[in-house]
């Protein structure tokens, strides 16, 4: 397909997605990744966010929690530490999770790790994110 590249993720579960996307946006460390058809190859690590990619037109999202992403011929392979279809989020559970985890940062307690409180409140946040249209 002219204007389209292979966009694959994989993440410890196994494979998650392998489409010709016509786009995509990742969630970079340091910001979004934008990728077009004939990208210059490039590595680059990712960070807690959503993947959107774009299929026939059409939008999707896929909650990630970080791993790295190489384009290379026409191909976006992303290594994923989690990567979770829009599709297949509870959204209920994920609200819950992101309830929870502000709880956890407002109470600011010493027997609180907060790196930890703050890292489950991004990934609760990215997977409300990808679970709504």
């Amino acid at each position: 397909m002219a204007g389209t590249f292979t966009l694959r993720v994989v993440s410890p579960e196994g494979n998650v997605l392998k489409e010709e996307a016509e786009f995509v946006v990742l969630p970079g460390e340091t910001g979004e990744v934008g990728i077009l058809p004939n990208h210059a190859p490039l590595i680059t690590a990712l960070g807690i966010g959503v993947i959107r990619y774009t299929v026939n037109g059409k939008v999707e999202k896929i909650a990630t929690s970080g791993g790295f992403v190489e384009v290379s011929d026409n191909k976006v392979t992303v290594l994923a530490d989690t990567a979770e279809p829009g599709d297949k989020i509870d959204l209920e559970r994920a609200i819950a999770a992101k309830e929870r985890a502000e709880k956890r940062l407002a109470q600011k307690t010493d027997g609180i790790d907060s790196k930890r409180a703050e890292l489950a409140l991004l990934r609760a946040v990215a997977r409300i994110h990808a679970a709504q249209n």
